[in-house]
């Protein structure tokens, strides 16, 4: 099933979308946390990618506006953020060797939709519709709930990606400063499906005790418990990901136990649903192993090919080193013309991506709408379908700014 109609942008409407309605200041304010210029923006890198496909790389500026008229001037198709370094970007050629290195980044997370390729029954490679979508909702529930309540973080920032995917920005001091290798290990704990094409069982995270496998760890099973639903809604039901023959063969390279793959193998057709195969599943698990002690090695399998269909994919070599770029928010996606916009996770179910405003459709509604006297920048955007998104990322600016704000009175008093 095909994505929505793609409306593949011009440079002049790319020049008309950074003149008139990116929103500057907010990133600014976002990736500063202040309104005063701040190291954490003045040293900033910012990458571009030209419109004949140069790359750019090691801009920075001390101001909103010097960031617009760069942008203005160059007229990329897109540009992404980059870490904080010791000395500004665009002095990196006088600096030293060894004295120009990353020190703060956003820890950052990015989900493709291509990685469900083996899974989703909809759409495959770089299509995406509201259906497939239910696994990017999936993994935002789930990834969020982890880093809120296992680590601490506040300050998320989803991200559609502008075509089939999702990023997330972490902007708490704590998660901005962590080195490289404590990014790794961070992300490491958070990844449980692994493996290329070749490997059938991509998860493997219980530990080992006494020669069989015990329990899932207490973050993982807070995981599951959030994902029984979505298997039963998303895998068995929406995507009838085991009706196929395709699809149910590679479910039965899952369980361990051949007496019960070769009497589902005689059983199972593709006229019986997804719904019907995994109660049969199930049933053959009961009577094959009446006792609940027995039954715990199936029980496992069961619970890993739930965590195998659903837990988020995620792209951890993006989010390992402090020095990855990745596309900012707002910008306008090459291949669709569509604006990578904030999605709130409280509303994942609901976000389509196939109702993005694109960028032409963003200059339409302008030239339709009134004419603003004050000709200012916000009041533009706030006559077209982007205004609800940079609010938005507003007030999660505010909320870091608030952070700094609070910090700073604490700091004074104690003198």
């Amino acid at each position: 099933m095909p994505s929505a109609e793609i409306e593949t942008p011009t440079p002049e409407l790319m020049l008309a979308f950074y003149r008139r309605l990116y929103p500057f200041k907010s990133i600014f304010k976002w990736l500063n946390h202040e309104h005063t210029p701040s190291r954490l923006f003045t040293h900033r890198e910012i990458s571009f990618t030209l419109q004949n496909d140069v790359y750019l790389r090691y801009h920075s500026f001390t101001t909103a506006d010097e960031f617009k008229k760069q942008t203005c001037t160059l007229n990329p198709t897109r540009f992404e953020i980059g870490p904080v370094y010791t000395a500004r970007p665009r002095d990196k050629k006088t600096v030293r060797p060894g004295a120009f290195t990353p020190v703060q980044r956003e820890l950052v997370f990015d989900i493709d939709m291509t990685d469900y390729d083996g899974i989703r029954t909809c759409c495959s490679g770089a299509d995406i519709c509201k259906r497939c979508w239910g696994f990017i909702g999936a993994a935002v529930r789930v990834l969020d709930s982890a880093i809120r309540q296992q680590f601490g973080y506040k300050h998320l920032l989803w991200v559609y990606s502008g075509r089939r995917g999702i990023h997330l920005w972490i902007s708490d001091r704590e998660a901005m400063a962590l080195t490289d290798d404590q990014r790794r290990s961070l992300v490491n704990f958070l990844t449980v499906i692994q493996g290329g094409k070749e490997m059938h069982k991509k998860v493997n995270v219980r530990p080992i005790i006494k020669g069989s496998s015990a329990d899932l760890p207490p973050s993982i099973r807070q995981a599951l418990d959030q994902l029984v639903q979505p298997f039963e809604d998303l895998i068995l039901l929406d995507q009838d990901c085991f009706r196929r023959e395709e699809g149910w063969k590679e479910l039965l390279q899952l369980i361990p136990d051949s007496k019960i793959v070769e009497k589902l193998e005689r059983k199972w057709t593709d006229d019986r649903s997804s719904d019907d195969k995994w109660a049969d599943l199930k049933d053959e698990i009961k009577a094959s192993y009446p006792s609940k002690a027995t039954r715990a090695p199936m029980t496992h399998a069961i619970e890993d090919i739930v965590l195998q269909y659903t837990y988020p994919r995620i792209d951890a070599e993006v989010s390992k080193h402090r020095n990855h770029l990745l596309k900012a928010p707002f910008c306008v996606h090459p291949k669709t013309g569509r604006i990578c916009v904030p999605i709130d996770p409280e509303a994942i179910d609901e976000f389509d991506p196939e109702l993005v405003p694109t960028v032409g459709q963003l200059l339409r509604e302008l030239d339709a709408a009134a004419p603003e006297t004050t000709g200012e920048e916000h009041s533009d955007r706030e006559r077209t379908s982007l205004k609800p998104y940079v609010e938005m990322l507003e007030k999660h600016a505010l909320g870091l700014m608030s952070v700094v704000r609070r910090d700073r009175i604490a700091n004074d008093m104690t003198w």
